[in-house]
């Protein structure tokens, strides 16, 4: 396990002690391996968003009308949740 050694304004220590104290993390670690597995997550998220926009551009203009788009959407979600 790697150990980092970090500064911080006496403000932001006063806010992680404040998220200890009230019970939400044990200590400092687990509080700050929590903002990375998030700051991890959300890149990941992101990185989806991104790679679904650019096929959605790459697909190009759809001749359907938004009913039948929606329609579609509709379908395609009830069959993925066994509704259909």
């Amino acid at each position: 396990m790697i150990r980092k050694t970090i500064s911080m304004p006496d403000d932001m220590g006063a806010w992680i002690e404040g998220r200890i104290k009230s019970g939400q993390y044990n200590n400092d670690s687990e509080y700050f391996r929590d903002l990375v597995r998030r700051d991890r997550e959300r890149q990941q998220a992101e990185a989806k968003l991104l790679r679904l926009l650019e096929e959605a551009e790459a697909s190009g203009v759809s001749d359907m009308t938004p009913q039948e788009i929606w329609d579609q959407a509709e379908r395609r979600y009830l069959k993925k949740n066994g509704e259909i």
